[in-house]
C-alpha cells in the first residue's frame, strides 16, 4: 500500500533517479525503511519558458504500513493509497443464451474481456472488419474515394480510436483506469503510458494491441463476429428477447450496446423501438494545422528540441455568453484524416503514430452546440451533424475532398496564398469559403477562439495555418437513458455503454464504462 509524493520538480537535464532521491530526502527516509520505489507520473511544467521543469510523482512503498500512515498524516503533500481489489458481485437471475455485445471499440472490448474472463462467454457482433482488413479498406477510401459504410474510420475492430492518436488522457478519476492501462501494457503498449501525464499509444501500436487482446478474449470463450451488423432488437414483456443481425437471430436477455458515436442507423432503430433516447450537447468545427516545430518553439522557447521534452501539445478553451470554443484531440506530428462513415458526407479527424514525427501538428478547433441550436427531437443533433457534412460534400463537387483555407483568409479575407503549412488530409483538399458550411454563430466563435488562443500560443493565428472542415464527430449527439444499474430505462436487459450511448468521451473513459457495464451484467445474471 504505497504512498505517493507529488510535485517533485527537477531540471530538464536531470534524470528519474534525481527525482527519486529528492522525494526520499523530502520525507527524511532511510534506505533501510524502503521496500520499493518507482516513478508513478511524469510531466512537464512549461508555464515559464525560461525555466522549464520536469515534474514527478514518486511512489514509495515502505516496509512498515504504520510508518506510511504516519507520514501521510503528518505531511499534507503525501498521498496514501490503499490498493483495492476489483470484486464482482454475481447475480442469480437466469441468463438465457449468451450475453451479446454490440460493437468492438474500447467499451465493447473491455466489456467482452471482463465477461469472458469471468466465464460468461459473450458473443460480440461488430459491423466492421477485423483491424487488418479494416486498415486495407480505409486505405482504399483514402486513395480512391471508395467508402464502405460498415467498415471505415468509425466502424470496425477497435472503434474510432484505431485511427487516432491513441490518447489515454481522461478527466475521470477512477481506479479502473489502471485496469485498462495494465491490460494495454500486457498486450504490448509501452510501459510509459503508466507514467506520462499525457499518455498516448499511437495508431500504429494500438492496432497491434487490439489484435492481441482479441486473441485473449477468444481464448477465454468469447465469440467475435466481424461484418455482422445489428438490424433489430426484439422485446417481450419489456424485456430483451433476441437481437437480429444481417446474418442471424441470437436469443439472449442481456445486450450491451457499445455502438460508438456514429451508429446513426442504430440510433434510428432504437428510437423506432421506443428506447428512451434524448439529444445531448456536442461540438462542431474544423481541424487546424501548424508546423510542429513552431508549436514546440512557442511552448518551449530556447528549450525546443531538448531530448527530455515531448513534442509540444496544447489544449485551450474560451467561453462567451455560455458558449465554448476549445481545442481537443490535439495530434502532435500527426495528420488530418478523412473520417466519413456515410456516403455523401465529408468528415475530418486527427491521427498520429507513437513517434509523432510528422511535420505538422493538428487539433480539433470546435464550438459547443446544444438543443437551442438544433432542436429538441432526440435525433436533431445527429441531423445537424449530417447537414454540415453534406454541405461540405456538395461544396466540393460531390467528392470526399475537404474544404480548406488558411487562417489569413478565414480571419481577414486575404486572398489565399500557399504557405509553409501543407495540408495533410488524404482525400485531397479544395480551397473553399468554409464560412458557407457553418451557421454564423459557429464561424464567429471559431474566429474568436483563433484570436484568443494566439495570445496563449504565439503563432496559433498565423496566416498560413491551415483549416480543414468539418469536424463533426466530437462526441455522440444522443444519450440512451439508463438507470443506476447501467440498464436502459426502457427495457430490462438492455445496457447502453460507452461513448455512443453518451456516457464517455475517449478511449479511456469508454473502456472504463465498458468494465462497469460488464460488472452490472454480472451482478444481475448468474454465470451458468
Amino acid at each position: 500500500m504505497p504512498i505517493f509524493v507529488p510535485q517533485v520538480c527537477v531540471d530538464l537535464d536531470m534524470d528519474d533517479d534525481v527525482a527519486i532521491l529528492k522525494a526520499i530526502k523530502m520525507l527524511k527516509l532511510n534506505r533501510s525503511d524502503i521496500k520499493m520505489v518507482s516513478i508513478a507520473k511524469k510531466s512537464v511544467d512549461a508555464r515559464h519558458r525560461q525555466r522549464i521543469k520536469l515534474v514527478y510523482t514518486v511512489c514509495i512503498e515502505l516496509k512498515s504500513l504504520e510508518q506510511e500512515r504516519i507520514i501521510s498524516k503528518n505531511n499534507p503533500r503525501v498521498i496514501f493509497r490503499c490498493s483495492k481489489k476489483m470484486e464482482v458481485d454475481y447475480g442469480n437471475e437466469r441468463l438465457e443464451g449468451r450475453p451479446v455485445i454490440v460493437g468492438f471499440g474500447p467499451a465493447g472490448i473491455l466489456a467482452s474481456y471482463m465477461l469472458a474472463k469471468n466465464g460468461y462467454r459473450p458473443i460480440v457482433i461488430e459491423r466492421g472488419e477485423d483491424v487488418d482488413s479494416r486498415v486495407d479498406r480505409v486505405e482504399k477510401f483514402w486513395e480512391e474515394g471508395v467508402l464502405d459504410e460498415n467498415s471505415n474510420v468509425q466502424f470496425g475492430e477497435g472503434g474510432a480510436g484505431t485511427f487516432s492518436d491513441g490518447k489515454l488522457i481522461t478527466r475521470i478519476s477512477d481506479p479502473l483506469c489502471e485496469t485498462v492501462t495494465d491490460l494495454f501494457i500486457k498486450h504490448g503498449a509501452p510501459y510509459d503510458i503508466k507514467i506520462k501525464a499525457k499518455p498516448h499509444i499511437g495508431t500504429d501500436i494500438l492496432r497491434k494491441i487490439i489484435k492481441s487482446i482479441r486473441s485473449e478474449i477468444i481464448s477465454l470463450g468469447a465469440e467475435i463476429r466481424f461484418t455482422e451488423k445489428l438490424e433489430n432488437i426484439k422485446f417481450k414483456c419489456n424485456r430483451i428477447a433476441s437481437v437480429v443481425t444481417n446474418k442471424d437471430e441470437i436469443k439472449t436477455n442481456a445486450v450491451i450496446l457499445a455502438i460508438g458515436h456514429s451508429a446513426r442507423d442504430t440510433f434510428e432503430m432504437l428510437l423506432k423501438n421506443n428506447v428512451n433516447i434524448e439529444s445531448k450537447a456536442f461540438s462542431v468545427g474544423v481541424r487546424i494545422e501548424h508546423l510542429q516545430k513552431n508549436v514546440d518553439r512557442a511552448l518551449y522557447g530556447r528549450f525546443a528540441g531538448h531530448p527530455a521534452l515531448p513534442r509540444g501539445e496544447y489544449a485551450y478553451s474560451y467561453k462567451v455568453d455560455g458558449r465554448c470554443v476549445y481545442t481537443f484531440c490535439m495530434c502532435p506530428g500527426g495528420v488530418v484524416v478523412p473520417a466519413a462513415s456515410e456516403l455523401g458526407g465529408v468528415v475530418t479527424n486527427g491521427m498520429s503514430e507513437y513517434a509523432r514525427n510528422g511535420e505538422n501538428a493538428n487539433a480539433a478547433l470546435v464550438v459547443s452546440v446544444s438543443r437551442d441550436d438544433f432542436g429538441s427531437n432526440p435525433l436533431s443533433g445527429m441531423y445537424f451533424q449530417r447537414h454540415i457534412e453534406k454541405l461540405a460534400f456538395e461544396m466540393e463537387n460531390r467528392s470526399y475532398a475537404a474544404p480548406m483555407t488558411n487562417v489569413g483568409t478565414y480571419l481577414q479575407g486575404m486572398p489565399y496564398k500557399e504557405g509553409k503549412v501543407i495540408p495533410t488530409y488524404r482525400c485531397g483538399t479544395k480551397i473553399s469559403n468554409i464560412e458557407n458550411i457553418f451557421p454564423h454563430f459557429i464561424n464567429n466563435m471559431l474566429k474568436v477562439g483563433i484570436r484568443k488562443f494566439d495570445t496563449k500560443l504565439n503563432g496559433f493565428a498565423s496566416k498560413d495555418a491551415i483549416i480543414t472542415a468539418p469536424e463533426t464527430r466530437t462526441s455522440s449527439p444522443i444519450r440512451i437513458l439508463r438507470n443506476s444499474g447501467f440498464m436502459s430505462t426502457s427495457y430490462e436487459g438492455l445496457f447502453p455503454c460507452g461513448e455512443g450511448a453518451g456516457y464517455a468521451g475517449g478511449i479511456m473513459s469508454a473502456a472504463v464504462d465498458g468494465i462497469k457495464v460488464a460488472m452490472a451484467v454480472m451482478s444481475k445474471f448468474a454465470n451458468k
